[in-house]
């Protein structure tokens, strides 16, 4: 068809030139014949150099030949088995052969084109016509052969189309191949690329995701990831630790490409590589994209796809069928409710979950070691990595599932007395909201209220003194706490949500946030306390909007209709939102004023030059009891203030001497005690529904490409929102909204 020869012949092969050989080896390929497992014809494909230069439509030609002989010829199985056996080979040798190499990675880019072809053009809902099983005569592949030679392999004639002892189905041979590979062989100058593609190789077969709904069910078909997640779990744990490793030590590209012969020419670029800008979409990076005009490597490809690699499959859920499921019959075209909806669990989750400090034996709450496989890390530069590479949105989920399921790696941050190291990043990334994505933000402000749950780390962000803040535009931040710096982004998050955003999530996160962080307050700045008073400033004279607009709109004639049409239908939703916004800053102003104003003289001194802003509110039955402390702190100050007698007019200085000065006299007589507001993350029940597609959007954002039409897993042209939840210390949940939050009903803390 075409191009492509669909009868090759094999006469005088040995004479013809290696391009020809390649044309004619592809050619067989795609074609009807089938070669059976055992044939030599294998053995000729994955050692021959593949330097061809098909232009697109050969090779959507060859991808369309190859899908509509496969289902005869069960060439896709049959080179994912000789794949198999080349890994196996790579991980037995002692040291890695660069004939096993070379056929290795032939087989990989030549399954992963193909594969990718079939993926992307999935017809049926379970992909049979990948047809990963061999016929019922066909040679049963038991092991490869150590000393027969090169590609010689042992099979043994059965009837059937079990494959080993060990693998039920191809895919798991494979996938088990793939894993060994990458958790037991080390990456080095001649394993590198070998690495790197077989990470290519697994993001193509974690691909099937893309073609499924944003709610997993029982019926979705996922034959490659699903291989994977049946890997015994000293495996895993070995896997999640290699890729983890990747992400740490961020091995560059070997400047030598000497070693690849399919880098020994650049710019003949073969077919295989060739596909990746052409029909298949498919990304094999070419030499230049490793390595810089100046011949130094630029970047870590391998560390950035480990990261991809990893983020994918611990966010995996499989969806299995319940009793339910079974008693509504298998023809139901209903979806799965959410709460009958039951997942097995993930190892690759559990292993990261579990992961510990390479430094310590930690100790289970009986005081006896941990048994079992443990994924074991070095924290520390775990740590330093995630803090240099927190810009990077995928960094940012990494740090959100370490310390949101791994409380062995929470604990080491919060331990840590350089916590400056991640939260800059992050609090750079909130000032720069503007130009960064919303699930970004989200994230970062999760990964704050996590830590914000401890009262260890509020108190330490305010011993960390920052000499500069060169990042922050606004005015000159110079000898402030790191806890200063965060009390003036959140509130800055705040107010840049309130004009564009109006996100209801995200104001609940920020206030839950300084919530935790008030009790634990040391020497707030001037500028933090001044935004703190503002930020009420600003909720107050936007609730007095509310309220306007409400109060018009139930005293309306009927007749008076034109401004109603205008008013938003969820007026007293909102109104009722901005209530318990209001009620949580003031519940943080009191925090501060009853367990540390004599350490925060600022504050103090913020409350009294804009007290006007609290008088409205004195009498508000909602409001009136949390500000019964602010002006009991206001009648004494002032008192202490009028007793002053002064010679001209009150400066700042003086003022702040009088306030600092009564502070030490301060006994706190007359406070009404409050419990404290806490607040702590739970994630929602259903967090894959997030997380898949979120990932998935991470990855084909900077290092994959996929058929946007074949795509069903998220909306392609439009951003998907967050849904997760805070609880309170009752209870209480805090429901998270998109980007127009608003409509969704929040419950504060009263």
């Amino acid at each position: 068809m075409g191009g492509v020869p669909s009868t090759p012949r094999w006469g005088g092969a040995a004479e013809m030139r290696p391009a020809e050989t390649a044309e004619y080896l592809i050619g067989a390929l795609v074609g009807e014949k089938s070669y059976p497992l055992a044939s030599d014809y294998w053995q000729k494909l994955l050692e021959s150099p593949l330097h061809l230069r098909w232009p697109a439509h050969r090779v959507l030609q060859a991808s369309q030949l190859f899908a509509q002989n496969n289902c005869k010829t069960r060439h896709l199985a049959k080179i994912l088995v000789h794949l198999a056996w080349c890994l196996q080979e790579c991980v037995s040798a002692s040291g890695v052969p660069s004939a096993a190499l070379v056929r290795a990675l032939n087989a990989l880019y030549i399954s992963s084109v193909f594969l990718k072809y079939f993926i992307e053009n999935a017809k049926s809902d379970h992909f049979e016509e990948l047809h990963l099983s061999l016929d019922e005569n066909e040679a049963k592949p038991t092991s490869f052969s150590k000393g027969g030679g090169p590609g010689r392999f042992q099979v043994k004639i059965v009837y059937g189309i079990l494959l080993a002892e060990n693998y039920q189905t191809i895919e798991q041979l494979v996938m088990h191949s793939v894993l060994s590979f990458l958790g037991k062989v080390d990456v080095s100058t001649n394993t590198y690329l070998l690495h790197h593609e077989l990470l290519n190789f697994m993001l193509i077969a974690m691909s099937t995701q893309l073609l499924s709904g944003p709610s997993p069910g029982p019926d979705d078909s996922h034959p490659l990831i699903d291989a994977m997640m049946v890997q015994e779990s000293s495996f895993v744990s070995l896997v999640v630790s290699k890729l983890l490793l990747n992400y740490i030590r961020r091995p560059n590209f070997p400047i030598d490409s000497s070693s690849y012969s399919i880098f020994s020419e650049v710019n003949q670029t073969g077919v295989l590589q060739r596909v990746g800008s052409a029909a298949a979409n498919f990304v094999l990076l070419p030499f230049n994209l490793f390595v810089g005009s100046t011949g130094e490597a630029t970047r870590s490809p391998l560390a950035e796809n480990s990261l991809n690699v990893l983020l994918i499959l611990i966010h995996y859920r499989k969806c299995i069928e319940t009793d339910y499921v079974k008693d509504r019959g298998d023809h139901s075209s209903e979806p799965l409710p959410k709460e009958d909806a039951c997942f097995s669990e993930n190892p690759y989750c559990k292993a990261l979950e579990n992961a510990q400090d390479i430094e310590f034996d930690r100790l289970d709450v009986e005081g006896n070691v941990q048994n079992g496989p443990l994924v074991r890390l070095p924290f520390a530069s775990l740590f330093d990595t995630l803090g240099l590479y927190l810009a990077d949105e995928r960094s940012i989920l990494l740090l959100y599932s370490m310390v949101q399921g791994n409380s062995a790696f929470l604990e080491y941050v919060l331990v840590r007395t350089d916590l400056d190291t991640l939260l800059m990043p992050m609090l750079e990334t909130l000032y720069n909201a503007s130009r960064r994505t919303s699930n970004q933000i989200y994230m970062v402000l999760i990964i704050l209220l996590i830590l914000s749950q401890d009262s260890s780390f509020n108190a330490s962000i305010h011993k960390l003194m920052l000499p500069n803040v060169p990042w922050y535009q606004e005015r000159l931040l110079h000898q402030t706490s790191l806890g200063s710096l965060m009390v003036i982004i959140l509130i800055r998050t705040v107010k840049y949500n309130l004009s564009k955003l109006r996100d209801v999530y995200l104001h609940t996160n920020c206030l839950a946030t300084l919530a935790n962080m008030a009790p634990h307050v040391h020497r707030l700045s001037a500028y933090a306390s001044q935004r703190l008073v503002s930020l009420f400033d600003m909720l107050a004279r936007k609730y007095n909007k509310l309220a306007e607009m409400s109060n018009n709109k139930m005293h309306m004639p009927n007749g008076e209709s034109k401004e109603e049409d205008n008013l938003p239908e969820d007026t007293t939703a909102e109104l009722h939102i901005y209530t318990d916004f209001l009620r949580i800053v003031l519940e943080i102003l009191n925090a501060i004023l009853t367990y540390t104003l004599p350490r925060n003289p600022e504050v103090v001194y913020a409350i009294m030059h804009r007290q006007e802003v609290f008088q409205p509110f004195r009498n508000h039955p909602r409001f009136n009891e949390l500000l019964e402390n602010i002006f009991t702190v206001l009648d004494f100050f002032n008192s202490r203030m009028d007793a002053q007698k002064m010679d001209g007019e009150w400066s700042v200085e003086k003022v702040l001497q009088v306030i600092v000065i009564n502070c030490r006299s301060w006994r706190g007589e007359g406070m009404k005690m409050f419990t404290q507001l806490r607040f702590t993350y739970e994630q929602e029940s259903h967090p894959e529904e997030f997380f898949i597609p979120y990932v998935w959007q991470l990855v084909l954002s900077c290092s994959f490409s996929f058929n946007p039409n074949s795509i069903n897993l998220f909306p392609v042209d439009l951003p998907l929102e967050k849904q997760d939840s805070f609880v309170g210390e009752d209870g209480q949940k805090l429901q998270s909204g998109g980007l127009n939050g608003l409509e969704q009903q929040v419950d504060v803390l009263a």
